[in-house]
Formats: C-alpha cells, structure tokens, sequence
C-alpha cells in the first residue's frame, strides 16, 4: 500500500517540487475561466472596477453610508468596505470550490504520478490572481480619490502569506472530507455565506456592543479583515506581536489540513 508523507517539511517540498505544475496549472485555470468571451482576462480588471463604482454610489450617495469614526469623504466606505470584500472573496472562492478537487478530477486519483496535493494550491492561486487584480483597482481608485496610497502597504505580504497558509490548510481539509462526505459542499456553501455577514466587512467591529465583539473575533476572517485595512487604508503599522501569533496558528492549521489530505487520500480511489 502506498505511503504518503505528511509532516511539515513534506508540505513545504511539495510546494518547491511541483511549483512548475502549480504555477502552470493555475495559469491554465485561470485563461480557463474566460476562454471564449471577447475580452477575455481583461474581465478580470472590468469586474472589481465596476463592482467598486457601484459600492461607491450605492454606499455614498444613495444611503450616505459613513464608517464609524472615519472621515466624511464619500469615498471612504466604498473603499474600506472593498477592501474587507477583497480579503473574503479570496477565502470564499477556495473554500467553496475545495470540497469538489478531488470529485471533478477523477482521473488524477488514478493516476498515481500526478500530485493531488496541489489542487487546492492551484486553486489558491488561481483565486490569487483575481484578487490581486481587485487590489490594484483599489489602489487606483484610492489614489484618485484620497490621494497617495499609504506607505503602510509595503506590509501587506506578512499578512497575506499566513493567510495563504490558513486558506490552504482549510482546502486540503474539505477536498478530502468532500470525496467521503457529499454534503461537505452544502454546508460549506452555507457556513461562508455566513460568514460574510459575521466579519467586519459591511460594519466596524467597534458598532457592535462589547459582549457580542468577542464572538466576532472568534471569525478567523476577523483579524485579517482589520489588519489589511489597516495598512492599506488608514495607514497604521500592524500588530507584530498579533501577527507573529497568527503565523504560528495557520502553519499549524496548514500542518494539520495537509496531513489529513495525506493521511486519508489511499482510499480516494476507493470511494470514487
């Protein structure tokens, strides 16, 4: 019977293994989503720019919407509230699609050289791309609104990259749980569409009262959510001590989602 490696060094060699297929891959997926539109990936910058025009006008000059303690710049909330969404489309889209890797790929599990380890890794990628492109039309609309984007931003891979790792460590997770458990999908559809409405995305946390604050930060978007705003827009220096914390919780949770994938993926051909 086959062995599959599952500690954490084995998670990190994979990754430096396979990053010809990874990046391919989801180069591949990528072209794949708009194979045969007109404009093809210029979509991809289309979409988020016209998706900011209209939280912009919906928030700011329809319901004269404010962020709590912030300024009067009508802008303001369609920035801030853009920037939470960015953060929890890249965490909705992978989460969302992992339960079904391994179900809409049935030849790769028959194929035993082919690493099934890094369809979620594709699929973060793949989703990387789109929110990287919503985040340059954030800099853009802010530095045509507000004015020079905040040097506060050079931080932003030190929270980004644990939260790849958190991301990650959730899809391995569920593409395994999906391919033994069918209903694994349905409910994760439900629990992210929760989620949105339970992080601080469309309201401050600070506008709920203290005893129902603490249940917010139990959403581990939360603190992602905040500490992005926080370099990006208000231009504040994040929480290293926080952060240091975080990095230490997603490796784990990382760790602990690739071995169960590797642990369980055996009976993957079984099943399917």
């Amino acid at each position: 019977m086959l062995r599959f490696e599952a500690s954490i060094g084995e998670m990190f060699r994979t990754l430096k293994r396979n990053w010809t297929l990874i990046r391919t891959s989801a180069k591949r997926e990528v072209i794949g989503r708009y194979r045969g539109s007109f404009f093809g990936l210029m979509w991809s910058f289309f979409n988020p720019l016209l998706m900011l025009a209209v939280y912009t006008f919906v928030f700011s000059e329809v319901f004269k919407a404010r962020w709590g303690g912030g300024s009067e710049s009508k802008a303001e909330f369609a920035l801030v509230l853009f920037a939470g969404l960015i953060v929890y489309n890249l965490f909705a889209d992978c989460v969302n699609r992992a339960p079904n890797l391994i179900l809409s790929n049935p030849n790769y599990v028959k194929r035993v050289v082919y690493p099934l380890e890094i369809l979620p890794v594709v699929t973060f990628f793949s989703s990387l791309y789109h929110a990287l492109i919503s985040l340059a039309v954030w800099f853009l609309a802010y530095a045509a609104l507000i004015g020079t984007p905040q040097f506060t931003a050079i931080y932003l891979p030190f929270i980004v990259v644990p939260f790849a790792l958190f991301v990650m460590g959730i899809c391995w997770a569920l593409a395994s749980l999906g391919v033994y458990l069918r209903d694994v999908s349905q409910f994760v559809s439900v629990l992210t569409a929760v989620m949105m409405f339970m992080s601080p995305i469309f309201y401050p946390a600070t506008a709920l009262p203290e005893n129902y604050r603490k249940l917010l930060y139990i959403n581990p978007l939360t603190i992602v959510i905040e500490q992005v705003r926080d370099i990006i827009y208000w231009g504040k220096t994040p929480n290293f001590l926080t952060l240091a914390i975080y990095w230490a919780l997603t490796l784990i949770i990382a760790w602990v989602g690739f071995a169960w994938f590797q642990k369980t993926r055996k009976g993957f051909a079984d099943v399917l």
